[in-house]
């Protein structure tokens, strides 16, 4: 039996709440003439990118929107692949030993360059066989995960997110979920729990 784990990122890999909001001010305090604060980012990050715009400038038209969520995202990537956010703890050492013993993936519902700004900086691109986003097919995270489970003709999928949407995405798309406690929110379900990245070691083996 072919057991996948995939992971969310905002919330779970890392925060990058700070750095993605400082980037994103330096565009549109100019353009919108309002920037966005750390509480804003926590607020919408694992929203899809076009709902996560709306919610933060809901004052104006997606249509005036999308251009700047563009440069936005632009500025974002490039920031991030050079510096980096705020890693969990034990992530890479964890990330290391897992995927020794199972295939690991990524589905986010993060801009195109986001996923591969975060594994260039830190250096994770072989723990990872595959990633797919939002900003690359405009799909949905539980249609995103369907098919990487699919694509990868897993037996067995098990998400790790941290949020009440990941939780309904991971059961919508055909995955077992792990909730990652320590994130940005909570999940109303009665799920398996880690509440230190470094726990999924042992979490995954208990499973599995």
């Amino acid at each position: 039996m072919k057991t996948g784990i995939i992971f969310d990122m905002d919330g779970t890999l890392w925060d990058s709440a700070q750095q993605v909001a400082e980037a994103w001010s330096s565009v549109t305090r100019q353009k919108l003439e309002k920037g966005v604060t750390e509480a804003d980012m926590r607020r919408v990050m694992g929203m899809p990118m076009d709902r996560l715009v709306k919610t933060l400038f809901p004052e104006h038209g997606l249509d005036e929107l999308l251009p700047v969520m563009e440069t936005c995202c632009r500025v974002e990537n490039d920031y991030l692949r050079i510096h980096g956010a705020e890693l969990y703890p034990d992530v890479g050492e964890t990330l290391k030993a897992l995927c020794a013993r199972y295939p690991l993936y990524i589905v986010s519902n993060c801009q195109t360059g986001y996923i591969e700004a975060f594994l260039a900086h830190y250096g994770f691109g072989a723990y990872f066989q595959d990633f797919i986003c939002f900003g690359a097919n405009g799909k949905q995270k539980s249609e995103n995960i369907a098919m990487m489970i699919r694509k990868h003709e897993l037996d067995r999928a098990l998400y790790v997110g941290d949020i009440q949407a990941d939780y309904e995405a991971a059961v919508a798309g055909g995955a077992e979920f792990i909730h990652a406690a320590y994130g940005f929110g909570a999940v109303d379900a009665q799920t398996p729990r880690i509440d230190t990245f470094s726990q999924i070691l042992a979490m995954v083996d208990d499973l599995c």
